[in-house]
């Protein structure tokens, strides 16, 4: 189970982190801010579909919802976007250049 949880929290926090360089991306368009801003809102706003006072029900659904709609943002975006976020999160600059092997 363990090993379940730290899997999909890799996986999550890559899409985040893809998120936030497709953010700030110049050519990002502006649902994918609005989009970015509604999953936090959701996040952090009191008003949820399960509330958050059950006890596991009520942040599960935070736990579900909240991934799936970054990943769902991310595959609607631009493929030159998405192909910036992706190598930005991988720790390069996001252009062709980082590809070709360095010159010594």
């Amino acid at each position: 189970m363990w090993k379940q949880l730290t899997a999909m929290w890799i996986a999550f926090k890559s899409d985040a982190l893809q998120l936030w360089f497709a953010l700030g991306h110049p050519d990002a368009p502006t649902w994918l801010k609005a989009g970015a801003a509604a999953v936090v809102l959701y996040l952090v706003s009191p008003v949820d579909l399960i509330p958050d006072m059950l006890p596991v029900i009520g942040v599960v659904d935070d736990l579900i919802l909240v991934p799936m709609a970054v990943r769902w943002l991310l595959r609607q975006l631009p493929p030159h976007i998405r192909q910036y976020a992706h190598e930005r999160s991988r720790g390069g600059t996001g252009t062709r250049k980082d590809t070709a092997r360095p010159r010594r």
